[in-house]
C-alpha cells in the first residue's frame, strides 16, 4: 500500500514536470541529413504511409535512423506512432499485439515484420506502469506525446524520428550532432536511466563497439559501480541482449569492452575464468573472430554454434571431473553438458531450440577421434555433421587437439570410396566375439 501511494505521488510530480521540461524538435530537412530512401525497407515505408492515411502520426525511429545517418544498412526497422496498439491493429489486417511489459504491435509484410510502438509517456505518470524497489521498470504502458517519447529513449543517437512523407528527421536531443562527433550519450541522468533498465549498460557497450562511437564521460562513469544491477535482469532479456552483442559483427571488440567495464563477470557461467585460461581464451577468440567475419561478409551465423563454443571449456572441465570419479566417457560427457546448461540458466536462459543443437555438437566431439571401422561413415551422415566438424577445426586451431585430426576429416569427407577405405585406422582393442545363434529344435522333437 505504501509503495503504491508513493508511486502515485511521484507520478503526479513527473506528470507536472514533463510538460514543462520537454525539448523541442530540431527539424532536419533531406538536403542536410541526406538519408537515401532506397535504403529503407518498403515494409517500413508502407507501414508509415498507411498509419498516416488513417489520420495518425508515424515515423521510422531509433536505430534504423541512426544507422542510415552512419551509412550502415539497417537490419530492422521500427515505427513509432500516436496510435494505440488497438488502433494500429485495426489499420493492419496482418498484425498482432504482443508483450505485457511493453505492449507493441507486429505488422507482418511477407517475410518481414515491422515493430510498431505507441509514443510512451513518463513511466511515473498516471497509467499502467510499475517499478521494483531498485528502480527497474518492470511494466510500462503509459502512452504520451512524441516529445515525451523522445525523453524516454536511451541514447541521443536513438532519439531520432524520420518522416518518410516529408523526408524530415526530428531530433530532440542533438543526436545528429553526437553521431557526427562519434559520441554515444545517454539521455538524462545516467544513474537513474541505468537503474530503470540495467540492460542499457550492455547496450551502451554493444553500440559503442559496433558503431565505433566513444562513450561520453558521464555516460560511461557509473557503469562499473552499477554492474551488479544486471543480477536483477530476467535471464531471458539478458540472453537476448547478449545474443545481439555476439552477433553484431564486432563481438571481439564487445568482449574487450565488457572486460574494460567489468560487465563480463557472471553473464555466462565463469566466462571470465575461461578467458583467463590460455587455451580457453584462444579457442573463444577464434570462435568470435570467425563469427565476426561471417556476419561482416553478409553470411548468417548459428547462435547454437556460438554458445557451444563459449561454454565448451566449462563442459570440458566438468567432463574431465566426471571421468575422474569413475564415470564412463560418454555418460560423463552427457552429465557434464547438463550440468553446464543448468548452471548458466541461473544467469542467462539460452532458448531450448539452441541448447539441443549445442548438445549435439558437443556429443559429436569424441566421435571425431574414432577413425576406424564404420564409425566415420556413420558420423558423415549426421544432420549436424558440418557444425560438429567446424567445431572440431576450432579445437585443432586452438591447440586443444592435434591438427592432424582435423586434416584427416577434411580429406576423408572429400575422398572417394577407395581412398576412404585406405584412410581408416586399424581397430584398437580386442574385437567383440559374435555370439553364435542358437539352433532351433525341429518342430515336435521332445527334449531329452
Amino acid at each position: 500500500m505504501i509503495k503504491q501511494l508513493l508511486q502515485k505521488v511521484f507520478r503526479r510530480r513527473a506528470s507536472a514536470n514533463t510538460h514543462t521540461q520537454l525539448p523541442a524538435a530540431q527539424i532536419i530537412p533531406a538536403g542536410k541529413h541526406k538519408i537515401n530512401q532506397k535504403h529503407i525497407s518498403q515494409a517500413a515505408l508502407k507501414t508509415c504511409d498507411q498509419l498516416q492515411k488513417a489520420g495518425f502520426k508515424a515515423y521510422i525511429v531509433g536505430g534504423a535512423v541512426r544507422d542510415l545517418l552512419l551509412n550502415h544498412p539497417p537490419k530492422d526497422f521500427d515505427v513509432a506512432t500516436n496510435a494505440t496498439p488497438e488502433q494500429v491493429h485495426k489499420v493492419f489486417r496482418r498484425s498482432r499485439i504482443i508483450g505485457r511489459r511493453f505492449r507493441l504491435v507486429h505488422v507482418l509484410w511477407g517475410h518481414e515484420t515491422i515493430e510498431v510502438s505507441t509514443f510512451r509517456g513518463h513511466h511515473l505518470s498516471e497509467g499502467d506502469a510499475e517499478t521494483n524497489d531498485s528502480g527497474r521498470i518492470i511494466r510500462d504502458n503509459v502512452f504520451g506525446s512524441i516529445e515525451e517519447d523522445a525523453v524516454r529513449r536511451d541514447f541521443t543517437a536513438n532519439a531520432l524520428y524520420y518522416d518518410p512523407k516529408r523526408q524530415e528527421v526530428l531530433d530532440f536531443h542533438h543526436g545528429v550532432a553526437d553521431i557526427r562527433a562519434k559520441m554515444l550519450r545517454i539521455i538524462g541522468d545516467p544513474v537513474t536511466r541505468y537503474q530503470e533498465d540495467p540492460v542499457r549498460m550492455l547496450r551502451a557497450v554493444r553500440l559503442s563497439a559496433k558503431l565505433g562511437l566513444k562513450l561520453e564521460k558521464s555516460t560511461e562513469a557509473p557503469i562499473r559501480k552499477l554492474a551488479d544491477l544486471l543480477e536483477d535482469v530476467p535471464p531471458s532479456r539478458l540472453f537476448d541482449e547478449m545474443l545481439k552483442l555476439f552477433l553484431s559483427g564486432h563481438a571481439i571488440e564487445s568482449i574487450n569492452a565488457l572486460r574494460a567495464q567489468h560487465l563480463h563477470h557472471g553473464l555466462l557461467p565463469l566466462l571470465d575464468v575461461v578467458l583467463e585460461q590460455p587455451l580457453g581464451e584462444k579457442f573463444v577468440m577464434l570462435a568470435l573472430k570467425n563469427t565476426d567475419e561471417r556476419i561482416l561478409s553478409g553470411k548468417s551465423s548459428n547462435p547454437s554454434f556460438l554458445f557451444a563454443t563459449l561454454l565448451w571449456h566449462e563442459v570440458l572441465l566438468a567432463w574431465q571431473e566426471n571421468q575422474k570419479r569413475g564415470e564412463h566417457m560418454i555418460p560423463a560427457l552427457h552429465e557434464a553438458m547438463n550440468e553446464v546448461i543448468h548452471k548458466q540458466a541461473e544467469k542467462m536462459a539460452i532458448h531450448n531450440r539452441y541448447t539441443s543443437t549445442m548438445k549435439e555438437i558437443w556429443a559429436m566431439q569424441p566421435r571425431f577421434e574414432q577413425r576406424s571401422g564404420k564409425r566415420p561413415y556413420a558420423l558423415l551422415t549426421n544432420p549436424k555433421y558440418r557444425a560438429g566438424y567446424d567445431f572440431l577445426l576450432l579445437r585443432c586451431a586452438s591447440g586443444e587437439l592435434p591438427q592432424e585430426i582435423g586434416d584427416w576429416w577434411t580429406r576423408f569427407a572429400d575422398a572417394g570410396t577407395e581412398e576412404r577405405t585406405a584412410m581408416l585406422l586399424p581397430e584398437n582393442g580386442p574385437k567383440k566375439r559374435r555370439r553364435k545363434p542358437r539352433k532351433k529344435k525341429p518342430a515336435g522333437e521332445e527334449p531329452a
